[in-house]
């Protein structure tokens, strides 16, 4: 039988003690470097606050020719017809907040709130979902598709 000695140093794992400090030096600086940005706000951005400049509430309403119509809701007024086959962005953009309605279990009833900011930006809130889509971080093509909706009608304010 042949005996097995045991030393009681860190040798005995083959990492080098120097290794093992440097790991723990650097967990230290890491978790206090973190620490420190989170009390002073070091590295954070912050979008500056604006208000609404005009709202409108829409319903979105498919029509038998694949079209798609844009009705405010306060009034039931046509204000724009999405024609077969155009605006993908503003069907795409609509199919995932239906799905999104359908999953939380929400009717189709409630408007969708499209507001533009005073930064001039605008963005769609669906409020039975809590869901909310800055139109702008899709780009200004995209974010112009929604805009149009401004110029057919007198926003509500």
């Amino acid at each position: 039988m042949s005996e097995l000695s045991v030393k009681g140093n860190a040798d005995q794992t083959g990492v080098p003690r120097a290794l093992l400090m440097g790991a723990l030096a650097l967990v230290i600086v890491t978790i206090m470097g973190s620490g420190f940005a989170r009390v002073t706000d070091v590295g954070v951005s912050r979008m500056p606050t604006s208000s609404a400049v005009a709202t409108l509430l829409l319903r979105f309403d498919d029509l038998d020719d694949g079209g798609v119509a844009v009705l405010n809701a306060a009034d039931e007024s046509l204000l724009y017809k999405v024609e077969p086959g155009t605006n993908g962005f503003i069907r795409a953009t609509m199919r995932g907040l239906a799905r999104e309605r359908m999953r939380s279990g929400v009717g189709a009833a409630a408007p969708f709130k499209l507001t533009r900011w005073s930064d001039g930006t605008i963005s769609l809130h669906d409020e039975p979902t809590g869901r909310r889509l800055d139109l702008d971080a899709f780009g200004p093509a995209n974010a112009g598709a929604f805009a149009q909706f401004f110029a057919t009608k007198e926003p509500l304010k």
